[in-house]
């Protein structure tokens, strides 16, 4: 699934669009940044709730395909302008990040079911 159809089939809110062909492979959920930067699967969705410019440059180290706050968290001006200058879509839900994670994964699992 692209980053553009999880925002067709989703609803999440745009807040930066970076490359929205990008293919996403899984989802990854975590709010320690350094554990984040280690762990997130190269292009995976990212959830978090850590709006700071920091989110966007452990989403760019990990190479995730988007990053989702998560919980209605709205990230600042420079975390924005960051993912712009970068191309790192960002997302917006209200939803909590367990909601919003399992919302990705049904979506990816549907998208596999489609291709069988």
């Amino acid at each position: 699934m692209t980053v553009k159809e999880l925002i067709e089939r989703t609803g999440f809110s745009p807040i930066c669009e970076g490359d929205l062909t990008r293919e996403i492979q899984s989802v990854y959920c975590c709010d320690m940044l350094s554990i984040a930067m280690g762990r997130a699967p190269a292009d995976s969705a990212w959830v978090t709730v850590m709006g700071n410019v920091n989110s966007v440059a452990v989403g760019a180290l990990a190479d995730v395909s988007c990053i989702l706050y998560a919980e209605g968290v709205q990230p600042d001006a420079e975390c924005k302008t960051r993912a712009a200058q970068q191309g790192i879509t960002l997302l917006g839900a209200d939803l909590p990040v367990f909601d919003a994670a399992l919302k990705i994964h049904q979506h990816l699992l549907a998208r596999e079911d489609e291709a069988l």
